[in-house]
């Protein structure tokens, strides 16, 4: 009788959800050609193509949507016995502090995914401008803290990346041509102080038309062509466009970075890190 490989089809969920196979070899300590591999051998198997190339890019077809259900009801099946006979099954409670924009962004991809796998690990998120999440009197809330950090400062953290900073609007929304509209967060973002600081040095007219610390607020607000913003490259939602003009100079880049602090539950707070970096990087 024929049996599939839960390795495979792990590797397999992994690719579609985390949007590749790099990220999916990062997130299993696998390299790209054994990954490959992999999904090779489980379309032999089940002599079906399971991805189709999109540009430079695979995504699933028809099939491998099928059995991506149908391989997450397997592979939840198997991690529910083995978490239900193991001894030293994750328990506790883990404090995450995260910026909004990132809450916005990777939250909703790993907290369903966490909580299933680990239905017993209490999860505490606040989402907070970095400033104020790694205040030395805030710090001590926190088990685990995502942060924005300037390239220049120095940092006691895990560094994920150095990320582009860039413009973001809503392409169907022209800018001002007299005065460039700005959409920020409040006094203490890093975005707001680094794009204070650029235009400053700029002789094009400028204004703040909008302040809300809540990324939906800024969404909204854009939509309504009350302006643009700044984030991230790798925080920016799918409702935003990134934005090409002369008129927008260049913001450098920002560190963003994993703060591990003191916890009384290590091994959750490893999980957590792992999978928030797996999203990042």
């Amino acid at each position: 009788m024929k049996q599939l490989s839960l390795d495979n089809l792990r590797t397999f969920v992994s690719i579609i959800e985390l949007g590749g196979y790099s990220k999916a070899g990062e997130l299993l300590g696998r390299s790209q050609p054994a990954i490959s591999l992999q999904i090779k051998k489980l379309e032999n198997q089940l002599g079906k193509k399971l991805f189709d190339k999109v540009g430079q890019r695979y995504q699933a077809n028809a099939d491998g949507q099928w059995l991506f259900d149908q391989a997450k009801q397997m592979l939840a099946i198997n991690d529910d016995i083995f978490r239900r006979l193991e001894d030293g099954q994750l328990r506790g409670r883990l404090r995450l502090g995260i910026p909004g924009e990132f809450a916005t962004r990777l939250l909703p991809s790993i907290v369903g995914e966490f909580n299933v796998r680990y239905p017993d690990v209490s999860l505490d998120v606040t989402s907070a401008l970095s400033r104020q999440l790694l205040n030395a009197n805030n710090r001590k809330d926190f088990d685990l803290i995502l942060a924005l950090v300037n390239p220049e400062d120095t940092i006691e953290g895990e560094l994920l990346i150095e990320d582009e900073l860039v413009w973001v609007g809503d392409a169907k929304q022209p800018l001002n041509s007299s005065k460039l509209s700005l959409v920020l967060a409040p006094d203490g973002c890093v975005y707001r102080s680094r794009v204070i600081q650029q235009l400053k040095q700029q002789t094009n007219a400028w204004k703040i038309s909008y302040t809300n610390a809540d990324l939906y607020g800024l969404i909204a607000a854009i939509k309504q062509g009350l302006g643009v913003t700044v984030l991230a490259k790798s925080s920016v939602p799918p409702e935003l466009d990134i934005l090409k003009n002369k008129r927008l100079p260049a913001l450098g880049k920002i560190k963003i970075c994993l703060f591990n602090q003191d916890t009384q539950h290590p091994q959750v707070s490893k999980t957590l890190s792992d999978y928030i970096r797996s999203r990042i990087t």
